[in-house]
């Protein structure tokens, strides 16, 4: 199985891509930037020209991405609104079932508390996934944790309902 994670964002949208057979490895990941000088409508068309050239090139089985955070600042969480739903559209049409979580649930998924510190979040990464050194930057572990809370999710819905 193979499931792409994504940390959405306009300026920087992390990726991680994890592959799991007998182990969970890490197949790839990194973060697409786009620069704040391009008008909007060109930025979103990179994040989904990008983003379909990652499921495109790796084939995966299920997306995950982050949901949106409540914020302060109304034109950050609508620019990051605008990046999830060129993500999301990205994956469907390459046919990929889309899953959603909450920073909540990816930071119990991943330490065991909702309220972990994102330092905490790191470091359980490079634990659990064998890494030699804490992704970077946050986007890029921010997408690896929920790429793996997705994985943990799924196997407990496996659980709950055979």
């Amino acid at each position: 199985m193979v499931i792409l994670g994504i940390d959405p964002g306009t300026a920087s949208t992390g990726y991680g891509i994890l592959t799991i057979d007998r182990n969970i490895r890490v197949t790839e990941c990194g973060c697409i930037h786009t620069s704040a000088d391009k008008e909007m409508p060109e930025r979103l068309r990179i994040i989904y020209q990008q983003v379909s050239d990652l499921i495109e090139q790796y084939h995966p089985d299920e997306v995950a991405v982050e949901q949106i955070y409540f914020s302060k600042n109304s034109k950050t969480a609508l620019s990051i609104g605008q990046a999830r739903g060129v993500i999301m559209l990205s994956a469907s049409l390459a046919g990929k079932k889309v899953f959603d979580y909450t920073p909540l649930e990816v930071k119990r998924a991943v330490v065991g508390y909702g309220r972990a510190e994102k330092q905490q979040v790191q470091y359980m990464l490079k634990d659990l996934l064998h890494l030699a050194k804490i992704p970077s930057p946050d986007d890029t572990a921010d997408a690896l944790a929920v790429a793996l809370c997705h994985y943990y999710s799924r196997k407990l819905r496996k659980y709950q309902h055979p």
